[in-house]
């Protein structure tokens, strides 16, 4: 029974968008952390929100993005199970590029802007790019941080794994 819990957990909703999508349109076989995991080689599981503090004690946990780390966004209203993004790279100390499943129904995005709008330049508060506006979105989301997910020869390795390998 907890097992199937969990399950259903790490199958929970990661998106983003707006009130023409319902709540259960995030629901489909594509999700956030099963992608994630597939990209990186986490051995992580349940809600992505989760992740933070299960990374406690596996993998080093940082403030500032790097290529192949996993931001991972808090629980909220919108995002009821969190969401993960892979870091495809770094464009300035505001701005980085990531992949993510899900963040727009069904799809996996690449190259997706995320921009850092917190105070103090910690990541701790973001604003990502939505495909059917074409612009960054007009919500803020709060953020844990990035997990490291390997060493650099790994993650440079596992940025050319194949999507079908969930």
């Amino acid at each position: 029974m907890v097992l199937g819990f969990s399950f259903c957990l790490s199958l929970a909703a990661c998106g983003g968008g707006p009130r023409e999508y319902s709540r259960a349109s995030f629901n489909g076989p594509l999700q956030c952390a099963p992608y994630a995991r597939a990209k990186t080689g986490v051995a992580l599981y349940g809600a992505a929100a989760s992740w933070w503090r299960g990374a406690s004690g596996k993998y080093r946990r940082t403030q500032s993005p790097a290529q192949g780390e996993i931001l991972v966004f808090r629980s909220t209203g919108r995002l009821p199970s969190g969401h993960v993004s892979v870091v495809r790279s770094t464009v300035s100390s505001r701005k980085i590029l990531v992949e993510h499943a899900n963040w727009e129904p069904g799809r996996i995005d690449r190259s997706v802007p995320v921009i850092d709008v917190s105070r103090n330049n910690d990541w701790s508060l973001v604003r990502v790019y939505w495909a059917p506006i074409k612009n960054l979105g007009s919500r803020a989301y709060p953020t844990y941080g990035f997990i490291v997910p390997r060493d650099i020869d790994d993650i440079a390795r596992l940025q050319e794994t194949p999507d079908h390998a969930m």
